[in-house]
């Protein structure tokens, strides 16, 4: 393999382009996992505008692009998925049938530990150093809004015949309900993360959008418009005033949801819920394949999913002091999350807590 490795802004008009040919013609190869937007060349320029030690190696063999690596790097030589605590799909992007040795890799990119919390199938020299596998269920749109709303009240009637119910009833009581689906106010996004921010307080979680370079890459992304990738702004309005937001990216097959939020004034009637049915309607008239709900355990997922993929954490090392030192000190904070948030009975107390926590933080009793 003949591996170089680039900055961002070092990378290639052509090289970009051959990125976004892997990714489009992922599914035809039997890996649709690589086409989603955080492994797209938009999403590792953008977090190199923001972040220092972003690089991405890239692997040719005869001379063309095989695979492409994103990553950020310390000066240590500590590796990280790029764009981790945000990015919900990680690995290489590669044509079919490329096999790579991940010791090989990391040594051509100067990394003596690589990190991953949110590693897509099909990765096998990564995946055998996962800790643990874990479900992201997504939203399937291929063959029709009406298909997927079929699916669903196949399999949640109680659910979809109430969500519905709620969208009428808000359309009677707030007003007309209307729906965009690519938004480009500037203004709606700063709603959404002012709600989103709220949120986190209110639940006891730490605020996203108090650390400044996670503001700038999503409002980097909010004006990214190539051919396929963009930042897309969805929001649900009642007589003109926004109720819920949301911000994902979408690549030509997948839309992955990212920041979704509401005005909890209007909480008895699931603005969020009434949003996402809507997203998957649009979506699905746009060409997407499926909405990638990302990685966690919430009610609302487990109502709208279809399916689950699935996706990896850990630590790829090698023999290095640093990659010894890093993983003594992650690995007991990451075990000791994983339990919490796959036991009812640790994660439920551990929940109510940490909401107890966000009233006091919002001033409330």
């Amino acid at each position: 393999m003949d591996i170089s490795v680039y900055r961002p802004g070092e990378l290639s008009a052509a090289d970009r382009a051959a990125w976004t040919a892997m990714q489009s013609k992922a599914h035809l190869h039997g890996s649709p996992e690589l086409a989603n937007p955080f492994l797209a060349p938009e999403f590792a320029l953008a977090v190199g505008r923001c972040r220092r030690g972003v690089r991405i190696a890239v692997v040719r063999e005869d001379g063309e692009p095989a695979a492409f690596f994103p990553y950020q790097k310390s000066a240590a030589g500590v590796g990280r998925a790029i764009g981790l605590g945000v990015s919900d799909a990680q690995g290489v992007v590669h044509r079919p049938g490329f096999a790579w040795d991940a010791r090989e890799l990391m040594r051509a990119c100067g990394l003596a530990v690589w990190e991953f919390d949110h590693l897509v199938q099909g990765q096998e020299p990564f995946e055998a150093e996962a800790s643990g596998t874990f479900p992201s269920p997504v939203m399937d749109v291929d063959r029709g809004y009406e298909a997927y709303l079929a699916q669903l009240r196949e399999q949640s009637p109680k659910f979809t015949r109430t969500t519905l119910a709620k969208e009428r009833k808000l359309g009677r009581d707030a007003g007309e309900v209307t729906y965009v689906h690519d938004e480009r106010d500037p203004a709606a996004l700063r709603t959404l993360m002012d709600w989103k921010s709220a949120q986190y307080r209110r639940t006891g979680r730490s605020d996203r959008f108090a650390h400044d370079w996670i503001t700038r890459l999503v409002q980097q992304l909010f004006h990214t418009r190539s051919e396929p990738f963009a930042g897309i702004l969805s929001v649900l309005y009642a007589d003109g005033k926004p109720l819920a937001a949301h911000f994902g990216l979408r690549t030509e097959r997948v839309l992955a949801c990212w920041f979704p939020a509401y005005d909890p004034a209007y909480s008895k009637y699931s603005p969020g819920l009434v949003l996402h049915l809507r997203m998957a309607e649009a979506a699905a008239a746009d060409g997407i394949a499926h909405l990638d709900l990302g990685r966690g355990q919430k009610e609302y997922k487990d109502s709208l999913k279809t399916r689950e993929l699935q996706v990896s954490e850990g630590w790829v090392t090698r023999r290095h002091p640093v990659a010894l030192g890093h993983r003594a000190r992650r690995a007991p904070v990451r075990a000791l999350r994983n339990a919490v948030v796959s036991r009812p009975e640790l994660f439920e107390p551990a929940d109510k807590l940490l909401k107890q926590v966000g009233k006091i933080r919002s001033g409330r009793s």
